[in-house]
Parts: structure tokens; sequence; C-alpha cells
């Protein structure tokens, strides 16, 4: 999982996330080093393979303290695209839902990811007890960001999804797939089902306390 974690770290680098955010890459190591004591010790080193049908094990999570979303979503790439987002007026208007503990960091680790293959077809609104029915905890808008930034495949080798753990207050739900052959961030209707989307959720979250 170390070694998941340091290609990740390299991603943002390649993708200038330290200018950015304003910071040398220095700083971005820094904040990240202490991420690495974090990681579970029984994990047998390898890497996720994005063909499986399984989880994703780590997802090196960015927040919008450092970075902005959009230009976030802009340094996504797939199939030679940039990611693209029509939700820039009102994108900062979701926040975590009530009851979800995120970690109030710049960076964090997100553990155990699924894009949610079972809740497809499934409203958002149904979807929701169903990921926390099970012990589970639905992605945020952050950690789908980050999700499309470390692995852009994921459309390909899994299902688009949801963030069910953002909402705004409206009907929206903030959603990720391909749209003009490029990954999008866009939304959905909480009460439509979609055969196409599912409701991403994550096993658990690790940060450093700041």
């Amino acid at each position: 999982m170390r070694r998941e974690l340091d290609r990740q770290l390299q991603n943002l680098h390649r993708l200038g996330y330290p200018a950015l955010a304003g910071i040398s890459a220095q700083d971005l190591d820094a904040m990240v080093e202490p991420l690495t004591e974090l990681l579970p010790e029984d994990d047998p080193g390898g890497d996720p393979d994005e063909d499986a049908p399984g989880a994703i094990p780590v997802v090196l999570v960015v927040t919008r303290k450092l970075v902005p979303t959009v230009e976030a979503v802009a340094r996504w790439s797939v199939r030679g695209r940039a990611g693209w987002t029509d939700m820039a007026d009102e994108i900062d208007d979701y926040v975590p839902i009530e009851g979800l503990e995120v970690p109030d960091a710049p960076v964090y680790l997100l553990l155990d990811v699924d894009t949610g293959a079972e809740t497809l077809d499934v409203p958002p609104v149904e979807a929701l007890p169903m990921v926390l029915g099970v012990g589970r905890s639905p992605l945020t808008v952050d950690e789908g960001v980050a999700l499309v930034t470390h692995f852009p495949d994921v459309f390909g080798t899994r299902n688009a999804f949801q963030a069910l753990g953002s909402r705004a207050p409206n009907k929206r739900v903030p959603s990720f797939w391909v749209s003009k052959h490029a990954p999008r961030l866009g939304w959905c209707w909480a009460g439509n089902p979609h055969t196409w989307l599912g409701a991403a959720s994550a096993g658990g979250r690790l940060h450093v306390e700041q």
C-alpha cells in the first residue's frame, strides 16, 4: 500500500498540484509523509488491480482547502480528454451530509473504496441507507475528485458513480461520469435512478490531527 501511496503522490506532482495549492513540492511531500505511518501494517504491499471487481485499497485525497475543485477537475485526463464541470458556481455549496465524519485536513487517506455496482439503477435517496446499513461511508465531492484523479480508467474498469456524502440545499447529487467524450463532474436528481451510476463508498478514512 505504501508503494501505491507513493504513486499517487507522484501523480499529484505530475499534475502540478503544488503550484495549484501555492506551495512547494517539498511542502506537499511533508503533508503526505505522516500519512504513511497510518497505513495498515497487515497489507501485503500489492497495488490495486483496476480490472478486479474488488475495492481500491487506498486513495490520497486532496481537499478543496488546498486545491479548488474546478482546478482539480480540469487536471483529469481520460482518453486524452480533460475533465470538465458545469457546477463551478455552486460546487462550494456541497458540504458533507449530517453525521458524516470527514477529516478537517488538507490531505487524508480514503480506504477500501468501491464505486457501488450493487446500487446501479437505485435512486440516491434509497442507495444512501443501503450504504450506511452495511457500515460503509458515502464519498464526498473531494473524494470523488481524488478517485478520478488517481484512477482515470475508473469509468472503463468499473462504473460511473455518485458522491452521496456531499449535498447542497437542493435535490442534486454530485455525479461523476464521461459526458461529451470527456470526464465530467455533474449532478443528477436525488430521486432518479440511473443504470450507469452507483453510490460510491469507502470503508474508512485516516488523517493526521492538525
